[in-house]
């Protein structure tokens, strides 16, 4: 795919949503830090019902940490995973408390020393919370990238460094929320709606489908 298709396709995206963000419900960047933990391998709307319960009663490091791992497992019990997540959370909020006075850093180096935080959790919380130009890579921008050709790679981190190299610099900063949400919503996994998909004629993707 070349630079002007992959222009074109992001004025587009930019079009079509001006203003694109996590579909998770947050507060704060701790709340941020909090949801985007316990969303791995789970649905932003599981991970929602819990926080709605959850931050209420506790949304600060001192709060959650002060529940305790049976504490917040209480409120996270309907997210997969939840038991090794309430750990890291603790640990997190305790890591937090002891190095940061509370405050979530804005760094990938300590972001990515927090228990429980990988490069991808790093790099939603510097995109989203903090508007840095990085590219977290899940499974739909994984999907969505390789189908559409534009940025092709084997491995998550090869299409990172990929799409922050080839996405136009003016675009970067949204171009996260793009990708996932047209992914969730269009470029499905087992069928895209490539009939009522805006970038239909710049994919290169050779199996299109006219469902809508």
């Amino acid at each position: 795919m070349n630079a002007a298709k992959r222009r074109e396709i992001f004025r587009r995206l930019k079009e079509h949503n001006p203003h694109p963000t996590t579909e998770l419900e947050f507060q704060s960047t701790f709340e941020l830090l909090i949801a985007v933990m316990l969303s791995a391998q789970a649905t932003d709307v599981s991970v929602n019902k819990a926080t709605k319960k959850l931050y209420p009663i506790a949304n600060t490091p001192e709060s959650i940490l002060a529940l305790g791992v049976d504490g917040l497992s209480h409120y996270i019990k309907s997210i997969g995973l939840y038991n090794s997540k309430a750990k890291n959370v603790i640990a997190t909020c305790q890591q937090l408390i002891d190095k940061y006075k509370g405050v979530v850093p804005n760094t990938r180096e300590a972001l990515e020393a927090l228990p429980g935080v990988g490069r991808k959790t790093a790099n939603v919380i510097l995109n989203t919370a903090f508007r840095q130009p990085v590219m977290a890579v899940d499974t739909h921008v994984f999907r969505v990238s390789n189908r559409t050709h534009i940025a092709t790679g084997k491995t998550v981190l090869e299409v990172e460094n990929k799409l922050v190299k080839v996405i136009p610099k003016e675009y970067l900063v949204d171009a996260h929320h793009w990708l996932i949400l047209h992914g969730r919503y269009v470029c499905k996994s087992r069928k895209p709606c490539c009939g009522s998909c805006c970038i239909e004629d710049l994919c290169e993707y050779q199996e299109k489908t006219s469902d809508i």
